[in-house]
């Protein structure tokens, strides 16, 4: 997946919407304009199959307008903190892949709708309406759970006194939201009211886009999302376009310093064979332009590495 999405990243990376997070700050600020002046127009705009089917596809996109719960000044407060939850996220990441995760939000939300409402349909024989079912809350939910695994460590003031990190939080939220599936199941069961399928997929396709997004990377890959290796690339950014010379770990040792450093190498310039080739993949600044060379001060001699594994290969001593 990485991969792909490096891939991906390249090809159509330039037309990621910038600053999403305030188009869906701005979205829910149309939804609660739009409940104070026509309410009755907002249920023209949920997300529902039946009326999708016929004819009125705009559900697909409008539904995201609608709030995620009704205004209040909790509800306000709320969105200042997924506001700025949401920017952290878009500066770590970068616009593409928070993109990237929001949208595949979207996608699996209107898929598993359709899916709800075929398997009602294929049990029952009949189509039903189910339109509020579906909510933008949901989403919220997904980035704040991103913000807790890439952020597990930051504090905030849990109903601005008691400090809190942000892991804990997204737990409890975890455990809802396992309590609310259950829940559902029991009533399903208990009365035999087909329409509780509804919430159960509502709650899957809540929380699927969080598992893929995060838990089918690797540990390494989970780690390239972490606050300190944004920091150590952004740190290689500034050095790459600021021209430093290039040091090597000779230099570096002579000189008393300790502790993996960078050393900034300027790929592909010059033509011909490549100058620079990772230690541990092989790869080059011909094969793969958009790589970073680097060198590493705790190896023995003059290794070079990708920026793949500047961070995590094996350091290579003398014996």
């Amino acid at each position: 997946m990485e991969k792909f999405l490096n891939h991906l990243q390249r090809k159509i990376g330039k037309y990621a919407v910038h600053h999403l997070t305030v188009v869906i700050i701005a979205c829910f600020a149309v939804g609660y304009l739009i409940s104070a002046i026509r309410p009755e127009a907002l249920q023209y705009m949920t997300l529902d199959p039946f009326f999708i089917l016929r004819g009125q596809v705009w559900r697909l996109l409008t539904w995201v307008v609608i709030p995620p719960s009704s205004l209040s000044i909790l509800t306000i407060l709320l969105l200042f903190f997924y506001f700025s939850i949401g920017s952290t996220l878009e500066r770590t990441w970068g616009d593409f892949r928070y993109n990237v995760y929001i949208i595949g939000g979207w996608f699996i939300s209107v898929v598993s709708a359709f899916a709800a409402y075929f398997i009602i349909r294929a049990v029952t024989g009949t189509a039903v309406s189910f339109g509020s079912a579906y909510s933008t809350y949901y989403i919220c939910m997904s980035i704040f759970l991103a913000f807790a695994l890439t952020y597990p460590d930051m504090q905030v003031l849990l109903m601005f006194i008691i400090p809190i990190k942000v892991k804990w939080l997204g737990i409890v939220y975890i455990v809802f939201y396992v309590y609310d599936i259950i829940t559902d199941i029991r009533l399903y069961v208990r009365t035999g009211n087909i329409g509780f399928i509804v919430a159960i997929v509502a709650l899957l396709a809540s929380f699927a886009n969080f598992i893929i997004f995060f838990l089918t990377y690797r540990k390494r890959g989970l780690r390239r999302f972490s606050p300190s290796e944004i920091r150590r690339r952004n740190a290689f950014k500034r050095a790459y376009n600021s021209g430093a010379a290039p040091r090597t770990p000779q230099k570096a040792a002579a000189a008393g310093e300790d502790g993996p450093k960078v050393y900034v190498i300027r790929a592909g310039q010059g033509t011909g064979a490549a100058r620079h080739r990772c230690t541990v993949c092989g790869r080059t600044e011909l094969t793969h332009p958009d790589l970073e060379f680097r060198f590493c001060s705790k190896c023995a001699g003059a290794h070079e590495y990708c920026s793949d594994h500047i961070f995590t290969h094996v350091h290579i001593t003398e014996n």
